[in-house]
């Protein structure tokens, strides 16, 4: 993480986010490289229209902006580079939102535990090793072996607290 960004998206004053979404993509870019897989224009654009706020984006969204960028965009086009991008950790879906943000925690950082403000939509991502710890402890005492995790927590922000 940068010292540009804020520690959270509910803290943004004096957010820059031209750098959370070129922090984004040269991670991207890092992390394909390193792995040897192939961030193509497509998915970099879809990458990019996620970080393009700290909002959940949806799936129909993205199929929207570049279909008005390129012409018809198939849906396959923009659920494939969508796949890619989950299974290559640089981006979330938010389940109970049908939607996509990006990473920000950082590839193997855990498991995604999410803030969502239910007034102004934005979602932060809070890194927790005491959180994974605890679970993994939990279901380890239970004979449970944990295959898939993801917590979505939703409130009020402070912004949108003190406005109401």
């Amino acid at each position: 993480m940068t010292a540009s960004r804020p520690k959270s998206v509910f803290n943004a004053h004096g957010h820059d986010h031209s750098a959370c979404i070129s922090d984004a993509l040269t991670r991207a870019e890092l992390l394909c490289n390193e792995q040897g897989l192939r961030l193509t224009a497509i998915r970099r654009r879809v990458l990019e229209l996620i970080w393009d706020n700290h909002r959940p984006t949806k799936a129909y969204d993205l199929l929207h902006t570049i279909g008005q960028e390129r012409g018809n965009a198939a849906p396959p086009t923009v659920y494939r580079a969508l796949d890619f991008l989950l299974d290559a950790g640089l981006i979330h879906k938010i389940e109970s939102l049908n939607a996509f943000i990006g990473c920000d925690a950082g590839h193997g950082q855990g498991h995604p535990k999410f803030l969502i403000c239910r007034s102004c939509e934005r979602v932060a991502e809070i890194p927790s090793p005491e959180v994974d710890h605890a679970l993994a402890h939990e279901a380890k005492r239970a004979g449970f072996k944990i295959d898939h995790e993801t917590i979505e927590i939703g409130g009020t922000c402070r912004a949108c607290a003190s406005e109401a």
